[in-house]
C-alpha cells in the first residue's frame, strides 16, 4: 500500500512485513499487548476493564511518550488482520466493556476490514488526535467511542515536543469529525460510554497556559456534556524529555491544582487524575500479552 493515512501523507509503500514511512510501520498490524485494563476513564473501564490493544510505532515523534517502547522504539508482533478480529473477540470473552484500540492511526486499513463485521460491544478509537478526516470518515459506523488527545493548539509547541507543526489544526479537524460520527455522550444503565468523543490533555510542565488554551478550544466548541474532557496530571520526564531542562520535571501540585480548576469554570464535565497517577506502574508491561 501507498500510505496516506495519517496527517503526514508520506507516501511510503508498506507491505505486509516492511515499511520505510514517517511510522516505520508494515502493512499488517504489530501488536505489544493486548489484556484488559482498568486504567482509562471510569465510563470505559468500567468495572471489568476496557480491552486494550496496544499498536506499535507512531507517525508523532512526541519526547515525553509513556509508551515510548512500542512508539519509538517499535517493539511488538505483526498480526493478521483474522489474527486481530480473534483478539478482540479473546478480550470480549474475558469480559471486557469494549475493545480500546491504541494508537490506531497508521493501521486505520487494516481495523477497517477487522471491524467489517459489528462487534457486540462498543469500539474505542484511543489516539494521540493527529488523525486525518478521510481516514476517519472510512471508519464511521465501525467506531462508536472516540478517545482523541488534544495535546497542543499551539503549533510551536507541537513542533519542538512532537515534530509536527500541524498538530493543532489536523487534531481539531479531527475532533470536529469524530463528534460528527457520534454526536453527544450516550450511556448504558450501567452508567458506561456506548457513545461519544472524550478528549484528553495531559498538562506539560510549565505549560499550564497551553493547558487553558486547551480546553478554551474545547469549551467554545461543545455545548457542556456533549463531549467529555480527561485532565491529565501524570506526566513523568519519560524517554528523551530528560534531554529538555523545562521538561525535565514533574508537575508541581499547583500546576495541577490551577487547571482542575480552570476546568471546573469552565463547566468542562469529565475527570482529571490523582497525583498517584504520575508513577511509572501506570504504564502496562509490553510484552505480547495476549498477542
Amino acid at each position: 500500500m501507498i500510505c496516506s493515512l495519517c496527517p503526514r501523507a508520506c507516501g511510503a509503500l508498506r507491505t505486509e512485513r516492511s515499511g520505510n514511512g514517517v511510522c516505520r510501520m508494515p502493512a499488517l498490524p504489530v501488536v505489544a499487548r493486548a489484556a484488559l485494563h482498568l486504567w482509562e476513564e471510569p465510563p470505559i473501564s468500567g468495572t471489568r476493564g476496557a480491552g486494550t490493544v496496544f499498536f506499535s510505532g507512531c507517525s508523532l515523534g512526541c519526547v515525553f511518550c509513556q509508551n515510548e517502547a512500542i512508539s519509538h522504539r517499535d517493539f511488538g508482533r505483526p498480526v493478521s488482520v483474522p489474527r486481530l478480529r480473534e483478539i478482540f473477540y479473546e478480550l470480549i470473552d474475558q469480559g471486557a466493556h469494549n475493545i480500546d484500540l491504541v494508537n490506531p492511526t497508521h493501521y486505520a486499513h487494516a481495523v477497517a476490514q477487522a471491524l467489517a463485521e459489528p462487534l457486540p460491544v462498543p469500539v474505542v478509537w484511543n489516539s494521540g488526535g493527529y488523525d486525518r478526516v478521510e481516514t476517519l470518515r472510512a471508519l464511521e459506523g465501525k467506531v462508536q467511542i472516540y478517545l482523541p488527545d488534544l495535546k497542543y493548539v499551539t503549533a510551536e509547541y507541537a513542533e519542538k515536543y512532537s515534530a509536527a507543526a500541524d498538530y493543532p489544526a489536523a487534531a481539531q479537524a479531527a475532533i470536529l469529525e469524530m463528534f460528527r460520527q457520534t454526536g453527544p455522550c450516550a450511556y448504558d444503565e450501567a452508567g458506561l460510554l456506548t457513545r461519544g468523543v472524550v478528549i484528553r490533555h495531559l498538562i506539560l510542565p510549565g505549560k499550564l497556559a497551553e493547558a487553558k488554551r486547551v480546553m478554551d478550544w474545547v469549551a467554545e466548541r461543545f455545548a457542556p456534556g456533549e463531549v467529555l474532557f480527561s485532565l491529565m496530571s501524570q506526566y513523568l520526564p519519560w524517554g528523551r524529555a530528560a534531554e529538555l531542562p523545562e521538561l525535565n520535571r514533574r508537575l508541581r501540585p499547583s500546576e495541577a491544582r490551577a487547571a482542575a480548576e480552570y476546568m471546573s469554570a469552565l463547566d468542562l464535565e469529565g475527570f482529571t487524575q490523582e497525583p498517584e497517577a504520575a508513577e511509572r506502574g501506570y504504564i502496562p508491561p509490553f510484552d505480547l500479552t495476549g498477542v
